[in-house]
């Protein structure tokens, strides 16, 4: 299959990036959406083996930048992809979807980055801040309340978690504060919602439940 017009690594390069890659967790929509970045093919089916060996030198090098070496970029899109290859391991054979648009109770549109839906329903959304300083109260508090008018709406009735996400970390006073939200709705089994935090620092993602 043609790699397209990109300057190669030679094949000993390539085999190696192939080698490790095919360990990590790479989910379909990962790897759709680097091979669209990089005008790459992409076999359609088969083992992750062999869906990177038809993968061009350029999408191949984005991807171990990315998952093995883990670079950042200004705009974050490198810490995001690793967010959502995260959340989509926590959800196995479910629906994960990108940018989605969900109305909230208050009649508010969010695009929320990355959703989850199983049989049809949302189960579960996430939100990553990839850059700046350290994740605020504030920052919690609007990705309470986003979480929130999405469980109330008719969309939510199945939504059961909410996922920050940060490569840059989070205060004392964010953590607390999301806590303490989270703590208020436990005693209501119906409008239950697990809140979690997951900071990626030395290349792994730690996570904590509010």
């Amino acid at each position: 299959m043609s790699r397209g017009n990109f300057p190669t690594f030679g094949a000993s390069k390539t085999g190696t990036f192939v080698s490790t890659l095919k360990n990590y967790n790479l989910p379909p929509f990962i790897l759709e959406k680097i091979a669209a970045d990089c005008k790459s093919d992409l076999v359609r089916k088969g083992r992750i083996e062999e869906r990177l060996q038809s993968m061009n030198d350029s999408a191949l090098e984005l991807l171990h930048k990315v998952f093995v070496d883990c670079h950042e970029d200004s705009a974050g899109t490198y810490a995001n992809y690793r967010f959502f290859a995260y959340i989509s391991s926590m959800f196995h054979k479910c629906e994960i979807l990108l940018n989605e648009k969900i109305p909230g109770s208050s009649g508010k549109v969010y695009k929320v980055p990355i959703a989850v839906k199983n049989n049809g329903m949302y189960i579960a959304v996430g939100f990553n801040k990839s850059s700046g300083g350290p994740t605020t109260k504030r920052e919690a508090i609007k990705f309470y309340e986003m979480v929130d008018d999405i469980k109330k709406g008719e969309h939510g009735n199945q939504l059961s978690e909410g996922v920050f996400g940060s490569s840059v970390g989070f205060d004392g006073e964010a953590l607390v504060t999301l806590e303490k939200l989270s703590t208020t709705r436990k005693k209501d089994p119906q409008n239950k919602i697990d809140f979690k935090t997951a900071s990626f620092q030395d290349r792994i993602y730690s996570v904590t439940k509010c």
